[in-house]
């Protein structure tokens, strides 16, 4: 697909939902049909603003999770720090509760980290793909 055809794409319109996750209302949304691959967004951002031009793109072949982590977007705070270790453990259990064992993960920047501790706090055999 040509850059041009990428910009002309629409991005998916879906109504979030929300998971009660460690403590957290946490946002996500669920597009397409397939291989669950889950985005992560960068520091500062949220599903919209990392990903919202190519989240389409996956949609069509594979069954997109997208998230949104705490104190981002539509997701809450709770008076816990920040950190990747836990971003990764709130991740996980809103899979769990998807009933999702089996995953691809793609985490833009920040994303990234916490793409990379779900594979060290959770290597659960057949979890991370």
């Amino acid at each position: 697909m040509t850059a041009s055809q990428i910009q002309a794409q629409k991005p998916i319109t879906a109504p979030g939902q929300y998971a009660s996750v460690n403590g957290l209302k946490m946002y996500y949304e669920i597009h397409g049909k397939g291989q669950p691959l889950v985005l992560i967004h960068g520091g500062g951002s949220t599903i919209s603003t990392s990903f919202s031009r190519i989240l389409p793109l996956f949609a069509q072949t594979r069954q997109v999770i997208a998230v949104e982590l705490q104190a981002h977007g539509h997701t809450s705070d709770r008076d816990m720090p920040l950190r990747f270790e836990q971003d990764a453990d709130d991740v996980a259990a809103l899979l769990q509760q998807l009933h999702i064992a089996k995953a691809s993960f793609l985490g833009f920047s920040n994303g990234a980290n916490t793409a990379m501790q779900i594979g060290i706090r959770h290597p659960q055999p057949g979890a991370v793909a």
